[in-house]
């Protein structure tokens, strides 16, 4: 087995958290969870800067009743010197784990991503074969409003699409950023430029991230209430009216991104197998056993049926697909005009 060191940032994290460490518990040398606010996630926190949904206290109790090997640390704001509790921002909660990292692979994990175990055997058994693999970037399906509702479009599968999540790790490496996560090599280099795994190999190998990112109503008003405040970017400024007419209205659905009203991004009925923990929480939800709010799923059936729905889908693809390869053809060709004014 590869000695992982799995990272995991984490504010309100219940209910993933914990389907989230039994699943990577097996394959993990070191779990390092680190939790709590950001200054800018204030108003989502206790006045201690934790977990409103007792995330905090949750890992505290997994590591004494479900923790046998010892693998989970828990790292909060306070011992890395923050008094007032809270995190200046997610670099320095990612460099937190960073820092106490003791494996050979450093994968950045969050609370709401999860991999299938196969996916997870199959990502051992490469950096076992492939020891100069630096870096991976993983493919990912991301799930929106319900379990078998998949978020598409322009940003998913043009713009970003991939993670950086898994590195190589060592003697004098370096977290250097959380967006796009980046690790240094002791020399200083981006490890995404030596060896590098990229989304089609991924894809190639069977091997996909399942992104859970707006599928709890809860999820998706933290991340307005985040975002929304955040100092790193004006971009999600408008979050709470996206959050009422997009995320609960279905207003647009063409155009459901909460990046700009003319992104193409739309949603597609998911049909294929999700991780075994995924399965063991909706069976927890279905059950009574976990009770955690669920998005109306009315309004999402109505739309995912609709045919006219459906064409507009196939519309919006084929616009995405015209629209970015006219982009690569015409790059040369711009370069090669700014040469010609360069000479002339």
């Amino acid at each position: 087995m590869p000695r992982i060191t799995f990272g995991i940032i984490t504010l309100n994290g219940l209910p993933w958290l914990g389907y989230n460490l039994r699943a990577l518990y097996p394959f993990a040398h070191e779990i390092i969870v680190v939790e709590g606010a950001v200054q800018a996630a204030a108003s989502l926190a206790r006045p201690d800067g934790h977990s409103q949904d007792g995330t905090f206290e949750f890992v505290q109790q997994f590591r004494r009743a479900e923790d046998p090997e010892r693998k989970v640390t828990l790292v909060s704001a306070v011992e890395e010197g923050y008094n007032d509790g809270f995190w200046p921002e997610k670099d320095e909660m990612s460099q937190a784990y960073a820092r106490r990292a003791t494996g050979d692979w450093l994968w950045q994990v969050d609370g709401d991503e999860f991999y299938t175990a196969e996916g997870m055997r199959a990502v051992c058994g490469v950096l076992d074969a492939e020891p100069d693999i630096a870096a991976m970037s993983f493919p990912y399906r991301e799930f929106w409003g319900a379990f078998d509702c998949r978020v598409r479009g322009w940003w998913h599968d043009y713009e970003h699409p991939a993670f950086h999540r898994l590195f190589r790790w060592g003697p004098g490496y370096a977290y250097a950023g959380h967006r796009p996560p980046t690790v240094l090599d002791e020399h200083g280099r981006d490890l995404r430029t030596l060896r590098w795994l990229g989304p089609r190999e991924l894809k190639a190998r069977g091997i996909w991230l399942y992104h859970y990112s707006y599928v709890l109503p809860k999820q998706a008003e933290q991340k307005v209430g985040y975002y929304s405040h955040a100092t790193w970017t004006e971009q999600f400024r408008d979050n709470a009216r996206w959050l009422e007419e997009k995320y609960h209205g279905l207003k647009d659905p063409l155009f459901i991104s909460e990046l700009g009203r003319w992104r193409w991004q739309w949603l597609e009925r998911y049909r294929d197998p999700h991780p075994a923990a995924i399965r063991r929480l909706r069976a927890d939800l279905a059950s009574g056993r976990l009770n955690e709010p669920l998005r109306r799923a009315d309004d999402l059936e109505r739309l995912l049926a609709s045919p006219g729905y459906a064409l507009g889908r196939w519309f919006a693809r084929l616009a995405l697909f015209l629209t970015w390869h006219a982009r690569r053809l015409a790059k040369p060709l711009t370069r090669r005009l700014r040469a010609r004014r360069l000479k002339a």
